[in-house]
């Protein structure tokens, strides 16, 4: 779709395959010492290089599809939301509708990947590649592009009254083999959207997310249904992969958007253990559109 994103697909294919010779057993990395050892392991680099990204579900409410395709899957290069899909409500429809009619139009809109600004949950799931932190008392979740960070306290409450932030307030415990977590308070800005349809949000997004470790067997109809979707370049994963998969399943609700909650998972595999740095420019002067706007703090922060 944009320029940013052929040239992050050309860095990654370059830097983030295995070495010749190495197994995957090699390049997942070592597993973190664990204080319990109930708590499930999700160390080392996990991996999903699709997009748009998110895998909907075979049926029940799930994300929106794109309704532009190519070669069967979505088309990347034309982001058409299908704005019928009964989640949303009508106000809500006609925003995806108008984002998809500049699509088609051949203009790139803003949103918060190409601006350079923070990605909200579930927006943030494009990108190709995470590491989960975890200690007792937090979770902390690295995405491989422009150094977005997320941090969830664990066996926590919101607060009565939360203040909106870029990843808002995220709180987490452990169900079993799962790790649950919960957010609420997602700030809200000019180039908001919960995907890269450009699904708005409202303050009263709630987003649930459940990681656990499945065996591949069990991690198959989620490929499938990625492959089925999604356009999946060959950077960094290891298609051939056949051990243990990572597999996020998530819930959004906002009464002020959608008609009903509705669910997605993304299937994550092992593959490289590069995690090369990759770094949003916040140069507001670009040859090809318009001055670009980036963050711009009201007072400083330190």
């Amino acid at each position: 779709m944009q320029r940013r994103e052929v040239l992050l697909l050309m860095a990654l294919a370059a830097a983030a395959m295995p070495a010749v010779g190495q197994t995957v057993s090699e390049v997942a990395g070592p597993a973190s010492p664990h204080i319990d050892s109930s708590i499930p392991d999700f160390s080392g680099i996990w991996w999903h290089p699709s997009l748009p990204g998110i895998e909907p579900l075979a049926s029940g409410p799930t994300s929106l599809v794109n309704r532009s395709r190519r070669n069967g899957v979505s088309d990347y290069t034309q982001l058409v939301g299908d704005y019928t899909n009964p989640i949303l409500q009508p106000w809500a429809a006609d925003v995806v509708k108008k984002h998809g009619e500049l699509s088609i139009a051949g203009v790139v809109y803003p949103n918060p990947a190409n601006q350079c600004w923070p990605e909200p949950v579930p927006f943030i799931y494009k990108n190709f590649a995470l590491q989960l932190l975890q200690r007792p008392h937090e979770v902390t979740i690295l995405y491989e592009q422009d150094h977005e960070v997320r941090h969830v306290r664990m066996n926590q409450t919101h607060p009565a009254k939360v203040t909106p932030s870029w990843y808002g307030d995220s709180v987490g415990h452990y169900e079993g083999d799962t790790l649950v977590i919960d957010t609420v308070g997602q700030k809200r800005a000019r180039y908001s959207m919960l995907d890269l349809y450009g699904t708005p949000y409202s303050e009263s997004l709630h987003v649930v997310e459940r990681y656990r470790l499945v065996d591949y067997e069990d991690a198959k109809e989620g490929l499938e249904r990625d492959a089925k979707e999604n356009q999946r370049p060959q950077v960094g994963i290891d298609r051939n992969y056949r051990g243990k998969h990572l597999q996020l399943h998530f819930t959004v609700e906002d009464k002020d958007v959608f008609t009903t909650p509705w669910s997605a998972t993304i299937t994550y595999g092992r593959g490289s253990d590069e995690w090369p740095e990759v770094a949003c420019a916040e140069n507001t002067h670009v040859y090809y559109d318009k001055d670009t706007d980036v963050p711009v703090a009201s007072k400083p922060d330190f």
